[in-house]
């Protein structure tokens, strides 16, 4: 059994297999390569049946999106580090080596790379950038991106870091501990079950790392565009989600003041005129409200298993504030007094 099982979740994917997959085969000898199915309807199994019979296939029985695509496969999967991979990145020489050996440190739960642009190779890409952080209204940001804010990548952020959150783009994780967990919550479907897997981890005292002398390139929104209708349902949805599952205060005002603020984004993009967004937005409020008895439950559950909050990479301030009032683009021109660090702890 090779340590580290890099596990690639594909749905019609197959155009980023073939693009893709020849990158992760030449640079990642000392891992398992596994290709896990969701159910695929194009050509997908085909094609790795005839150009890749050595990697190992694992066929989920229908496509429950990212986290229950994942969750299905890992069960299947014996390694001592997972690394969920999305099928349209690109690696790099010697990308695995820095994150492998991050996780020799214990207390570090996972870790990712450093992820730019496919389409720039000079610029950060939205799914991760350098690291990932979170304001006080819990909406997450980067190192290298802020909100719609790409910046270049002149090496401001090469450094090694504790960050709070780690892509799913990129993610690796101590086996152990993902099934510890349980794993992703399924009712995400997908985009930020991850933020809300590590948030549970950094509950437990865990941390999490970027590891920038790894590099990748992402496409990103290779399955759902980020402009898409549905992507932007599912990310108001899923904060909802996440806010009442982890966080630890005063809930119903904390509750109350981010519906607040979800509101003045639906009478933007209504003054736009786009009425698509519009609509998500309070969809994405009739199916919180629909499952907020459950979500209490689930909260109940976390307060219990949690022990000692980690907050390194929480920002004290509003990045909506910082970004549209302020008009700040680079994570390095925010107020550094804002973020905890280990010396706050």
């Amino acid at each position: 059994m090779k340590r580290t099982a890099i596990v690639i979740l594909n749905y019609n994917g197959r155009d980023y297999l073939e693009k893709f997959l020849p990158s992760v085969v030449r640079f990642s000898n000392d891992a398992e390569i596994i290709v896990a199915d969701n159910a695929s309807t194009d050509d997908s199994i085909v094609f790795l049946q005839q150009n890749y019979p050595l990697i190992r296939l694992i066929h989920n029985n229908e496509n429950g999106g990212f986290a229950k695509g994942y969750n299905d496969a890992l069960a299947k999967v014996k390694a001592d580090y997972f690394l969920l991979l999305n099928s349209d990145i690109e690696v790099t020489e010697d990308w695995l080596t820095p994150l492998v050996q991050e996780m020799e440190d214990e207390t570090v739960a996972g870790c990712q790379p450093k992820v730019l642009s496919y389409r720039d190779k000079s610029h950060f890409e939205h799914a991760g950038a350098s690291g990932g952080f979170m304001d006080h209204n819990f909406y997450p940001f980067c190192r290298g991106r802020i909100l719609e804010q790409f910046e270049k990548d002149n090496g401001q952020y090469d450094g090694e870091t504790e960050i709070f959150w780690a892509t799913g783009a990129a993610l690796m994780i101590r086996a152990d501990l993902f099934k510890k967990v349980g794993g992703f919550d399924e009712a995400f479907f997908a985009h930020m079950e991850e933020i809300d897997l590590c948030w549970r981890l950094k509950k437990m005292n865990y941390r999490f790392k970027v590891v920038p002398s790894s590099k990748i390139y992402h496409v990103g929104g290779g399955t759902l565009a980020y402009n898409s209708p549905r992507k932007l349902f599912l990310n108001f949805r899923n904060s909802l989600y996440m806010i009442v599952r982890n966080y630890e205060g005063w809930l119903f005002p904390k509750l109350f003041y981010r519906m607040c603020l979800d509101g003045v984004a639906a009478f933007h993009f209504l003054v736009k005129g786009e009425i698509k967004s519009f609509y998500c937005v309070f969809k994405a409020h009739y199916f919180f409200y629909r499952r907020l008895d459950v979500l209490l439950k689930q909260r109940k559950v976390i307060k219990e298993t949690s022990t000692i909050y980690n907050k390194v990479g929480f920002y004290r301030a509003s990045i909506l504030w910082a970004r549209y009032f302020k008009r700040i683009t680079k994570f390095s021109d925010l107020n550094s007094r804002f973020f905890i660090t280990d010396k706050d702890l």
